[in-house]
């Protein structure tokens, strides 16, 4: 697998991507972000796009991860999510935030060393840092919260099975 920041948000670059393979394939046209890939053999398999923090000249969003649709669950998306991290670092930011609005996004990015601020956007998202201290409870307390949505039947499952486990970068 290769990774590559395509350019910073100053760089203005773009990405198509098929909407039918990935998701928020729309947002990566805008040219207002920066974008980092995992590739293989030539072919795009997964995408980041990210940006400054308005107010905050140390941090660093993740606005949008995807993974295509038939590579997903291999553990591309945290992978791309570290590489992506480690070169924001490098260029001097303190912080790198996500928010995310299901608990396998949650899982994904906990594996990627992210870890829940105790704070949620006015969306229901929940605000992820890197880096930051993980401990057990308060990872569980992050799937807490998702605990208490509406679920869909694979969500649920997925929260059972994680119910007491420690967060997976720990």
């Amino acid at each position: 697998m290769e990774y590559a920041i395509l350019g910073w948000p100053e760089d203005d670059p773009t990405l198509r991507l098929d909407h039918e393979v990935f998701s928020y394939a729309g947002k990566f046209v805008m040219s207002n972000s920066g974008k980092a890939v995992a590739r293989q053999e030539d072919e795009l398999v997964a995408a980041i796009a990210f940006s400054e923090d308005r107010t905050d000249d140390e941090t660093v969003w993740l606005r949008y991860v995807t993974v295509r649709v038939d590579r997903r669950g291999e553990g591309i998306g945290p992978e791309l999510v570290r590489f992506t991290t480690e070169k924001i670092r490098a260029r001097g930011y303190r912080r790198v935030k996500i928010a995310v609005n299901n608990p396998f996004a949650y899982q994904a990015l906990s594996r990627a060393g992210f870890g829940w601020t105790g704070e949620e956007t006015g969306l229901a998202e929940l605000v992820l840092e890197h880096p930051t201290e993980q401990s057990k409870s308060k990872y569980q307390s992050g799937l807490d919260v998702f605990r208490e949505r509406d679920l869909s039947a694979d969500e649920e499952s997925f929260l059972a099975e994680k119910r007491g486990s420690k967060s997976p970068s720990s």
